[in-house]
């Protein structure tokens, strides 16, 4: 079963699992108990668990994973039997950002000349992640491709991006999305003009355009797109907080009854960090099968794991003491070139009546990718290639090979390189040829 997964899923590695979660964080049990029997069957001794972050659909999820665990069959020692595992789950990437050595998207190339719009491929991606929403996205597309100067329009936007990211009472990701206590971000309850304009001031920085401040009706618009990107992304984000908690980590306890030899790595990349990060809160307490946990262009705050929180010393991060289920390190690879996190993602994660200045917005509300792990006693801070501690958590500064990308993203996809599988090894003590 395992080597019929490997070639029909074209990842190239072998033995290979894929486990599938939907939006709630229910799994596919088939694949459960396929991984649990093959681990076994296999005698795998060090299992890859890999989530990835934005995507639109499983072709590009096992791409990343085939570039990325290519290399480490040849970098492991011959004692060591590796198992491999995909992460599969309902997320969604813009088309217009691209990935370093993927094919760029014909949504991409058209919205770098053009003003944006809600094309074929992005609509189908939103369609596919919010399904159901077919009115709402009907309207949204409308009122892109009108780009009406008059300001109700804008608010009757805003209204209809909550309306396509909200969800029902009982759903339980409902909790999920915020990593330093409970409530919406400022860009989904606040004034919808301000921001728009606000959001359309950061993405211009990031594609160089000039700021046209007599053009009213442009700037706000082109936030109005920026607005429903990122409130699609904030949806991810909750999502991928349920799909670790609810599904991946009880999964691994399960694994860990089963086949309680096996050594598992936790590696995510963006909102996949966020997922593989949520699932150490959901194992049973008892669970030491996580050896590692790497997290690639970690796509959440870097407070999450912090005790006290610097500016509220009378909460923590909603991760706090989650990485002592780890029987090893916990790692952040992060870069400075990641765009994605380091202009947007503050605005977007800002909670409403947060006094943040500018200023100082990216100290409060700063991402894991883009400066590590804030607020952490004990937490170590390395660059890519230097010895890696045994355990706590570490920040490693990974911009030396993670600096390729165009805007509006920058570097945040950039993460398949050999330098980066080589400290997946040196996290999880994987010994190597």
């Amino acid at each position: 079963m395992a080597r019929w997964l490997a070639r029909q899923d074209h990842t190239g590695v072998e033995p290979y699992w894929e486990l599938t979660f939907d939006a709630d964080g229910d799994v596919d049990t088939a694949q459960r108990e396929a991984l649990l029997s093959g681990t076994e069957r296999e005698s795998v001794t060090d299992l890859l668990v890999f989530a990835h972050g934005w995507n639109n659909d499983k072709k590009d999820a096992r791409k990343l994973y085939r570039r990325f665990f290519a290399p480490f069959a040849r970098l492991a020692a011959p004692e060591v039997r590796l198992g491999y595992v995909g992460v599969l789950w309902p997320a969604i990437r813009f088309p217009d950002e691209p990935i370093p050595d993927f094919d760029p998207s014909a949504a991409a190339t058209a919205t770098a000349v053009a003003a944006p719009v809600l094309d074929a491929a992005t609509r189908q991606a939103l369609d596919r992640a919010f399904p159901g929403h077919g009115p709402t996205l009907d309207r949204i597309a409308e009122l892109l491709a009108e780009r009406s100067d008059v300001p109700s329009r804008v608010y009757e936007f805003g209204r209809h991006v909550r309306e396509l990211v909200s969800l029902r009472e009982t759903s339980p990701a409902r909790n999920l999305g915020e990593d330093l206590g409970a409530g919406e971000p400022a860009m989904l309850t606040d004034d919808a003009v301000q921001v728009c304009e606000v959001l359309a001031a950061a993405s211009r920085a990031e594609t160089g355009r000039p700021e046209r401040l007599a053009d009213v009706r442009e700037r706000v618009w082109d936030g109005a797109y920026e607005l429903l990107r990122q409130g699609a992304y904030f949806a991810m984000k909750r999502r991928a907080g349920a799909v670790g908690q609810l599904g991946l980590g009880p999964a691994i306890g399960l694994l860990s009854a089963d086949v309680p030899r096996v050594r598992v790595h936790l590696i995510g990349h963006s909102f996949g960090a966020r997922l593989v990060s949520y699932a150490l809160r959901g194992m049973p307490a008892d669970v030491r099968a996580v050896k590692s946990v790497t997290l690639l262009q970690g796509a959440f705050s870097h407070y999450a794991f912090a005790e006290r929180l610097p500016h509220d010393r009378s909460r923590g991060g909603t991760l706090r003491g989650v990485q002592h289920r780890v029987d090893g390190p916990l790692v952040s690879c992060y870069s400075r070139h990641d765009d994605a996190l380091g202009r947007l993602y503050p605005l977007a994660s800002k909670l409403s009546g947060d006094s943040t200045s500018f200023l100082h917005l990216w100290e409060r509300w700063g991402a894991i990718g883009y400066g590590g792990i804030r607020a952490v006693d004990g937490a170590k801070g390395i660059r890519l290639g230097e010895a890696m501690p045994a355990e706590g958590c570490v920040s490693v500064d990974a911009a030396s090979v993670v600096r390729r990308g165009g805007p509006p993203a920058g570097a945040h996809s950039d993460v398949c390189h050999e330098e980066l599988a080589r400290a997946v090894c040196a996290a999880g003590r994987i010994p190597l040829a």
